[in-house]
């Protein structure tokens, strides 16, 4: 049996309050693209995620998603021109030079998920 026609992997995204967080990402820069039966279809620039009406505390705290970038300093002046933490009152930490070859920071959502945003610094194993 052939497999390898996979055409994509999306993870659900647990939201607390689904309409906070579906505006969260949209001020975020994700594209609302189908938003039904408490699951909301996000992508930007051709990578996507679900986001889900489901919420236990716990496990938003525990979920991570990681978006690799080609400019990481793009990003952080995306997400500090669009004013998120003062919207939504969610974390943003400073972009920092990591031992694993990136340069990321981290950004929490409304219900607690952790976003890494980085690019990968040359002289790493990158796949």
């Amino acid at each position: 049996m052939n497999i390898a026609n996979i055409i994509e992997i999306k993870a659900f995204v647990p939201a607390r309050d689904f309409s906070v967080s579906l505006a969260f990402y949209t001020d975020l820069g994700f594209e609302v693209r189908s938003n039904a039966g408490g699951i909301a279809y996000l992508s930007c620039d051709g990578c996507s995620f679900l986001l889900q009406e489901f919420h236990e505390q716990a496990h938003a705290q525990c979920f991570q998603m990681h978006i690799l970038v080609k400019d990481v300093e793009a990003w952080y002046a995306k997400v500090c021109d669009a004013k998120l933490v003062e919207k939504y009152s969610v974390r943003l930490t400073s972009i920092k030079t990591q031992p694993y070859f990136m340069r990321d920071f981290a950004l929490s959502d409304p219900s607690g998920v952790c976003w890494v945003i980085g690019e990968n610094v040359p002289g790493g194993l990158h796949v």
